[in-house]
């Protein structure tokens, strides 16, 4: 299949969603006509709080008012899920300085295996650019407020999640 550049893969384990995550899918519908989340599956050096059907429920949830966007789940790599869903790019959000190493050595990588597949790195709104999913799971775990990062429903579900836990 033949990439379509009006169509964007946004991948992610989005464990959970944030407002960051959030920004970054209003920014890609400025460039794009379609957007599709792709939650990842488990990969080997991440344990997830939610499984893969949450957290497309708890994305679902998030774009609800957009259109142009679906949300889906995929295993394997990234580029040929691209391919598969016939996209001519890969979004890549980048917060900070220390996001950019990793995710330019993936797009390197990304890129050998698939030259047909851009990645464009989009950068949230200065205000999102410190949160990150592992961030707010921390300061849940301590009992602080994360009412600032996500929406109510995702702060709802971290905090049912982590006390069923322990």
């Amino acid at each position: 299949m033949k990439p379509n550049h009006t169509k964007v893969i946004y991948p992610g384990s989005f464990d959970p969603v944030t407002y960051g995550h959030i920004d970054i899918i209003k920014r890609a519908l400025r460039f794009f006509d379609q957007v599709t989340i792709a939650v990842a599956h488990q990969s080997s050096d991440k344990k997830p709080l939610f499984s893969v059907r949450e957290r497309i429920e708890l994305l679902r949830r998030a774009t609800a008012g957009m259109g142009r966007v679906t949300v889906e789940d995929f295993e394997g790599l990234v580029v040929h899920y691209a391919r598969k869903k016939g996209a001519g790019a890969v979004i890549r959000g980048i917060r900070m300085l220390s996001d950019f190493e990793y995710e330019f050595q993936m797009a390197l990588t990304n890129r050998k295996l698939a030259d047909d597949i851009e990645t464009i790195f989009l950068m949230p709104h200065e205000s999102y650019a410190y949160l990150s999913s592992r961030l707010i799971k921390e300061v849940a775990a301590l009992k602080g407020d994360i009412s600032a990062f996500a929406p109510s429903y995702v702060v709802e579900a971290v905090n049912k999640k982590l006390r069923a836990k322990g």
